[in-house]
């Protein structure tokens, strides 16, 4: 007897505007699938598009690990360094530790690796793919980043890590005395060693990028609402999306790619999701003669990465867990503002300032997957710092997924019922 055809959805809804809701958004229409996306901010303020623009296929080693808690007291914010835990949001951050603290055991460690792997030795290609569709080719390039030390215990320190990291499809080198010389040419002082990664890439404008995304989804035929989804509900077996207004919105496949929102999204059909708002923060300059041909850089002593965008040269920093809603901390923005200056980069003013939320699980791994308690529900959330770099994989596995296909990359270890399987 022949396999009956699973039969494509004809509507689908996507929660969540962000570059992961764009990128599920616009591979849906690409199979065929009438797709509304619903999110209440049309404005470009989410951590997708407030981030260094890296595509960082080499961080494949999640950071739910035994070498980040030893890491950890040194990189306190409160020792110079880009870890926070402000005391008021002790109650929100405690229980993520403890959880994260459970994830690194090794036997997790080693599968997330994997599955990380895994995924962004696919994320290149895919980008490649959508941004093609979207006209933006010209967005996507993959010229490595670099990786500066400013003191020679730094630098020996910093290789000697790098070295015995696992950085997946990407690989690094030392700088040649060129590219040394043209750092040196950007900071108040030469640099005392670099390495230059290969394989990597960046978008060269963020804004621009969400434009044509944007604008490739409607030519495709979808639709953009600004609105605001305040629950899911099973209606005979089948998620619903409900409004603020009480409107019940049905899809054949609903999406839920709303960032650190999703949880509560969840809740309602009996998912425990145990995410936190990691808060990064970043300046911008659009007064600076930084060239736009040089790869991104990471200071990796002061843990900061520099990135020229089309729009202006952006300095992005610092991991706060807390409450997305929580007032931003402006001493986040005064250190990048000195780390700035003391470096002598081309940074004219005060540059413009932003905080951002990315939404991260304890294990460091993403939620991608079909939910087993409402077929028609479909989750793409929890990305972490990857969640620009593993945007357009992600929406092809999604569209894959709606229309009963296999995905070209392996789901299982995304699957969000694995919290219930280990634990909260």
């Amino acid at each position: 007897m022949k396999k009956a055809k699973k039969q494509t959805p004809e509507s689908a809804l996507v929660i969540g505007g962000g570059v992961v809701g764009l990128a599920c958004a616009v591979n849906l229409q690409l199979k065929g699938i009438k797709t509304v996306v619903i999110d209440p901010v049309i404005t470009r303020r989410a951590a997708s598009w407030g981030n260094a623009g890296h595509l960082a296929i080499e961080q494949v080693e999640p950071l739910a690990s035994r070498a980040t808690l030893r890491d950890s007291p040194r990189r306190l914010f409160s020792r110079g360094g880009a870890l926070s835990l402000p005391p008021r949001e002790f109650c929100t951050w405690l229980p993520f530790a403890l959880r994260l603290i459970r994830a690194s055991r090794p036997d997790r460690f080693y599968a997330g690796k994997a599955a990380l792997s895994a995924a962004l030795s696919a994320a290149i290609p895919a980008w490649q793919r959508i941004a093609e569709t979207a006209n933006a080719a010209h967005l996507v390039l993959e010229d490595g980043h670099f990786i500066v030390w400013e003191t020679s215990a730094g630098a020996r320190a910093g290789r000697a890590a790098w070295s015995r990291a696992d950085t997946g499809s990407a690989s690094f080198r030392d700088a040649t005395d060129q590219e040394l010389a043209i750092l040196a040419a950007r900071m108040s002082h030469a640099p005392a060693g670099a390495i230059r990664f290969l394989g990597t890439g960046r978008i060269l404008d963020l804004g621009e990028l969400a434009e044509r995304l944007a604008a490739s989804f409607a030519m495709l035929g979808g639709t953009q609402r600004c609105d605001r989804v305040r629950r899911l509900a099973l209606v005979q077996s089948a998620a619903s999306a409900i409004l603020e207004s009480g409107e019940m919105l049905h899809a054949d496949a609903i999406v839920v790619a709303a960032s650190v929102a999703s949880k509560l999204l969840l809740e309602p059909l009996g998912y425990k999701v145990p995410i936190v708002a990691e808060r990064g923060y970043h300046i911008q300059s659009v007064d600076t003669d930084w060239p736009t041909d040089l790869p991104p850089v990471v200071f990796e002593e002061r843990s900061m990465i520099v990135t020229r965008f089309l729009s202006g040269l952006r300095a992005a920093s610092f991991v706060e867990f807390g409450r997305e809603r929580s007032p931003p901390d402006p001493r986040k923005w005064a250190r990048l503002r000195t780390q700035v200056a003391a470096l002598g980069l081309s940074f004219g003013g005060s540059g413009s300032e932003w905080m951002g939320a990315r939404p991260t699980l304890p294990d460091y791994l993403p939620a991608i997957g079909r939910s087993r308690r409402a077929p028609n529900l479909l989750y793409a959330f929890g990305h972490q710092h990857l969640g620009l770099t593993l945007a357009a994989v992600t929406g092809e596995a999604i569209g894959a997924l709606a229309a009963g296909e296999e995905p070209a990359v392996e789901l299982a270890p995304f699957d969000i019922e694995r919290f219930t399987r280990n634990g909260p």
